[in-house]
Formats: C-alpha cells, sequence, structure tokens
C-alpha cells in the first residue's frame, strides 16, 4: 500500500467532510498532516506557536518543548479562577506489515469507515490529537462565549515516558483545575485514575552451542485482539508474549 500523497495545508481530507463540531474536525485534518512522533514533535511546535501568533493569543513554551496558549475570560468569565485544559501531541507510531509509510517524513492518510474515522494501515493519532484539537477549538471560540481565562497546555512524549509532564515547568500556569482531554470516554468527566509502575527484569544467561543436528524453529503468534495494559488487562485476552514463552516450555520439557 503505497503513502498518500503530500497533504495540502488548508485542504480538508474527504474523510472528514461534513463532521461536527467542524472547528475541531479541521484542526485535526490540518494536525493529521504533521508527523509527530514521540520525542519528535517540533513541526507540531512550531503548528501551535503559528496558530496563537495568527489569533493574537499569549503562549509560553518551558525548556523540554511544552506549550501553554493563553486565552483571556469572556463574555462575563473575564475574573473567573483560570483552568487549565490539557493534552499531549505526540503519538504512538505503528503500521500494518503491508503498509509502507515513513512517520518522520509522511502525514496520515484518514479514511470513514462508516460512523467511525480511521487511518489507513497506521495508527490514526487520535491519542491524543482529537483531545488537542478539542482544545485548540476552544480557544477559538468567540469573545461572546462565557469562558473563565483558559491555559492551554500541550505536552509532549507522553507515549514514551510522559517526559514532558514530568519536566514541565509549573511556573507557566496559574490555573488551579486541569482538564486532561486524553481519555476514550468521550463526555464523562474521571476524577481519579490507577497509578502505573516500571520493573526492569534481569536474568544472566549462559550461551553453549547448540547441539548437533539442531534444527532452527520459527515460532509466530498472530490474530489476537491485542489491547491496552492499563484498559484490557484484567480481560484474559490472549498475550502473544506469554503464548510464545508457553511453547517454548513446552518444548524444553
Amino acid at each position: 500500500m503505497a503513502p498518500s500523497a503530500t497533504a495540502v495545508a488548508g485542504e480538508l481530507p474527504p474523510a472528514l467532510a461534513g463532521l461536527e463540531p467542524a472547528a475541531l474536525w479541521r484542526h485535526f485534518g490540518e494536525l493529521s498532516k504533521i508527523p509527530r512522533p514521540s520525542k519528535h514533535e517540533g513541526r507540531v511546535l512550531d503548528w501551535l506557536k503559528k496558530f496563537a501568533d495568527e489569533r493574537g493569543l499569549e503562549w509560553q513554551q518551558d525548556g523540554v518543548g511544552n506549550i501553554v496558549i493563553l486565552r483571556p475570560g469572556s463574555g462575563g468569565g473575564e475574573s473567573a479562577p483560570p483552568v487549565i485544559v490539557q493534552g499531549h501531541i505526540d503519538m504512538v507510531c505503528e503500521k500494518n506489515a503491508d503498509t509502507q509509510h515513513d512517520f518522520m517524513q509522511d502525514p496520515i492518510r484518514l479514511v470513514r469507515k462508516g460512523d467511525w474515522i480511521a487511518a489507513d494501515g497506521t495508527t490514526l493519532g487520535a491519542d491524543n490529537g482529537i483531545g488537542v484539537c478539542a482544545a485548540l477549538a476552544l480557544l477559538e471560540l468567540p469573545p461572546s462565549e462565557t469562558l473563565p481565562p483558559l491555559e492551554c497546555l500541550f505536552t509532549i512524549d507522553e507515549e514514551t515516558g510522559l517526559t514532558g509532564a514530568f519536566n514541565l515547568d509549573g511556573g507557566m500556569l496559574r490555573g488551579r483545575t486541569l482538564l486532561n482531554l486524553d481519555t476514550e470516554d468521550w463526555g464523562d468527566v474521571f476524577i481519579g485514575c490507577a497509578g502505573g509502575g516500571d520493573s526492569v527484569l534481569a536474568l544472566r544467561l549462559e550461551q553453549e552451542a547448540a547441539p548437533a543436528g539442531s534444527v532452527g524453529v520459527s515460532v509466530e503468534v498472530k490474530g489476537l485482539l491485542g489491547g491496552h495494559s492499563g484498559i484490557n488487562i484484567h480481560e484474559d485476552r490472549g498475550n502473544a508474549v506469554r503464548m510464545a514463552a508457553a511453547v517454548v516450555e513446552q518444548v524444553l520439557q
């Protein structure tokens, strides 16, 4: 499958035509044209700065790259406490085995499948592109809208370590209320979540020559549902690593 043709700036992808809210999907179409692997978000950061400059909005950036765009309160909300609205700008970059795509150069090719927007052979980047674009749509609302001062915070490198969030310069922010837009359940608000932990496991192995006459065997496990460890781990789905290990264990016995 060949990569899509060069995307044209300002041109709405056909897959997004007619979708509402129009501002959100317009921004998502533009964002999908910008390569943004984790730790390579420079082009998106430039795009966000241009967005702010074109609308006369103040922005600040910290030492690791996180950027906050400020919108004054409006419509009677001028003196309300500021609210932080946050999303991350990097995306998971995976593709099907038969898909030709360079995540450092190529735009995401959007397709519509019934009521769903998907990508053609690659990850979509809706995590957290939809959240980012929802924040941009908020920043564009007219002055007649009743809104508190907004501090729209866009963090880097969430997918491979949360380094943007961990190293955030909090001095850029005044708000005491933060709405994180990185969720799978649209319209619901979560007030707490499970934590996470990392483990580094090491096993010392001694290598030795394979016995004479040994034959190498390739074990491939495929066709499983997959899923996110933070959401689906309790559903007892097949795990390719565990299945492959079980096969090897049986062979050794």
